[in-house]
């Protein structure tokens, strides 16, 4: 079992930054993959990033691109997200997911195991 615990959600306006972590308890944490996924209110759960076990690669969606990045320290079994260029449209609760699975890098939340309490972003216009 994985505890997943995010912090760094808040107000900020658009243009601004905000950095995201997630805590990982357990001694597997760089067995697994770890994304952050996202919902608005009235919306779906939506893909914001994963980063593999290792770290070498990461995938965003297209609406994150070039703004957002993903990191891990599996010293410290944390996941990062820096979010730069803030926009209205990037509120929401965020989520951080862990995928137990020993090879699969996926976009898909069915995928993940384990799921974190989620952390609120408000961006104001």
């Amino acid at each position: 079992q994985v505890q997943l615990v995010e912090s760094g959600g808040g107000l900020v306006q658009a243009g601004g930054s905000l950095r995201l972590s997630c805590a990982a308890s357990g001694r597997t944490f760089s067995t697994y993959a770890m994304a952050w996924f996202r919902q608005a209110p009235g919306k779906e759960r939506e893909f914001v990033t994963v980063i593999s076990r290792s770290g070498d690669s990461t995938y965003y969606a297209n609406s994150v691109e070039g703004r957002f990045t993903i990191s891990r320290d599996n010293a410290k079994n944390t996941v990062s997200l820096q979010m730069n260029s803030l926009k209205p449209e990037d509120t929401a609760d965020y989520y951080c997911a862990a995928d137990r699975s020993r090879t699969r890098i996926s976009r898909w939340s069915s995928d993940y195991d384990y799921w974190g309490q989620g952390t609120q972003v408000t961006v104001s216009s």
